[in-house]
Parts: C-alpha cells; sequence; structure tokens
C-alpha cells in the first residue's frame, strides 16, 4: 500500500523527488508548467478549494509554498495516464534545468 498518492506510479514519483531536490526558481518554473498541463487537459481548479487545501496543516514539503502546493494539486487531478505524460515533462524539464 502507497502512503502517498504520487507513490502509486514509479514516474510520477521520480519527477515529485527531482523536483523537491531542485532549487526554487527551478521548482516554480516546474509549477507553472504543471498548471499550464492540467489546464490544457481540462482540469480547472476552483480557488476555494485550492484556499481550503492550503488551510490544513503543514505535513508535505510542497505545502510550505502556496504555489507548490498548488501545482500538485492540480497534477493530483490529472487522469493516471496524463499524469504520467506530465511526470515526463517535468523530468525532461529538470534534466534541461540542470544544463543552464
Amino acid at each position: 500500500m502507497h502512503k502517498r498518492w504520487y507513490d502509486i506510479d514509479p514516474t510520477v514519483s521520480l519527477a515529485v523527488s527531482l523536483m523537491r531536490n531542485a532549487n526554487i526558481m527551478t521548482q516554480y518554473e516546474c509549477a507553472d508548467l504543471i498548471i499550464k498541463i492540467s489546464k490544457e487537459n481540462g482540469i480547472n481548479l476552483a480557488d476555494n478549494i485550492l484556499t481550503d487545501a492550503f488551510t490544513y496543516v503543514l505535513r508535505r514539503w510542497y505545502d510550505t509554498d502556496q504555489k507548490i502546493a498548488e501545482a500538485f494539486e492540480y497534477l493530483k487531478s490529472l487522469p493516471f495516464e496524463i499524469q504520467k505524460e506530465a511526470a515526463l515533462e517535468i523530468i525532461n524539464f529538470l534534466q534541461e534545468a540542470e544544463t543552464r
């Protein structure tokens, strides 16, 4: 049994792990990418859901920043196959970011 939603798929888990280890500016760029991909795939979370999601006790590493927390709510809301495709895009983006 998986404790975290992103551990269900190894590709998504890797993308989240790499993002966690990136610097904050790269994390913000990834957050923008996640939100863009999500909106292109019809995911548009209501503002009140995001506010409610951010008001509970901060337990996860990405909860400490509202923009990153919002991006992960979008990623989490994607259908499984699109979530996996988004994870591949995140991994590629992070690999490119390392060479900049």
